[in-house]
């Protein structure tokens, strides 16, 4: 059994992840600003605190033998949150790992660190060029991964897609909400690009190979996505039609929208940042046959099947996130002016 600590362990990650180690044995330490409730909160060792005060980092080290680093500030927090957090942090992380001799450090990094790519699938070893203060952070975080590797650290770095399933609101909230309520959903472009996504219990299992397999396999970069995905048009009309209101997704002329919305985000109108807006129209998706090769890698879910899941979950639990609100991916974003333009779908 092995004590492993998972930063931002309260998280939509986090929690998935808690539940993961726990049903095979591991002994878990969270560290996280905010407070861990659910229920697993008995079976692990919970510890409050910011990634960004070493004293609190270096007291969540103790007797840990693997670091799982997923905390991060998400792309609707301010640019200076955003830096202190994802590179600040990370880096008295994952030098506090080091001083206590943590065999492994397991960075969740994003592929957001491709930014747009001209060539799909993207692969590990492709340019990184992070769009906005999130994907620049995330960019930076990983050099300071990789430094340490250079160094003699064991740290595989995983690059996983946005990833979906129980306890996952965020943006898909919004899909999810407009579905319920016998909405159709508005699609920037034509829907025919193909967006890959991820069902957090495959990552989960990306994570868990990573602290258990050899360390020849494991010191190295991956991307992490699903292996069975359509269109986005497709992908997304397969929850209209899970809802049973013979609604359609909506096709939108891509440019004038994407200039609409980055006027409503400088408004501060729209909970839609940049990433999210100009890759939705864009194929994106990631070659997971390094994974798959060195890993042992198979990912369980399409995108359909991610997207489905996540949404009975939503079902489901309707008077816990009745009312809640927020930056992070565990609460529905607030909708802004795009809960007036629900009316014309």
């Amino acid at each position: 059994m092995a004590r492993i600590l998972i930063t931002g362990g309260a998280g939509f990650l986090g929690i998935n992840l808690c539940r993961y180690l726990l049903a095979r044995g591991q002994d878990v330490v969270t560290l996280d600003i905010a407070d861990f409730d659910y229920p697993e909160r008995e079976q692990i060792e919970e510890i409050r605190g910011d990634i960004r005060d070493r004293a609190v980092v270096d007291d969540a080290m103790t007797d840990v033998d693997i670091v799982v680093h997923a905390a991060a500030a998400l792309p609707l927090y301010s640019p200076e949150e955003i830096h202190t957090t994802d590179i600040d942090g990370t880096r008295n992380v994952i030098d506090s790992a080091r001083q206590t001799r943590v065999k492994r450090f397991i960075h969740v990094s994003s592929t957001a660190v491709y930014g747009l790519p001209e060539r799909q699938p993207s692969r590990e070893d492709d340019p990184r060029i992070g769009v906005g203060a999130y994907g620049e952070a995330k960019v930076a975080a990983e050099d300071i991964c990789f430094a340490y590797r250079e160094q003699g650290m064991i740290v595989p770095v995983i690059r996983p897609k946005s990833f979906v399933g129980p306890e996952r609101l965020g943006v898909f909230a919004l899909l999810y909400d407009w579905a319920q309520d016998g909405r159709g959903f508005p699609m920037l472009g034509d829907g025919s690009n193909r967006y890959q996504l991820l069902d957090v219990e495959d990552l989960c299992d990306a994570i868990h190979l990573c602290c258990t397999l050899e360390v020849d396999a494991v010191n190295d970069t991956f991307n992490i996505g699903a292996a069975e995905f359509t269109t986005m048009g497709e992908d997304y009309q397969a929850v209209l039609d899970y809802a049973g209101y013979g609604k359609t997704v909506t096709p939108l002329p891509a440019e004038p929208a994407i200039w609409l919305l980055r006027a409503l985000e400088a408004l501060n109108l729209s909970p839609l940042y940049k990433w999210v807006y100009e890759t939705a129209a864009k194929d994106s998706y990631v070659s997971i046959e390094h994974a798959k090769a060195q890993l042992g890698f198979q990912p369980k879910f399409s995108n359909v099947d991610a997207l489905l899941r996540n949404y009975q979950w939503y079902l489901d639990n309707q008077r816990a996130i009745r009312n809640a609100s927020g930056v992070s991916h565990r609460v529905p974003w607030s909708q802004g002016i795009l809960r007036l333009a629900k009316q014309f779908f």
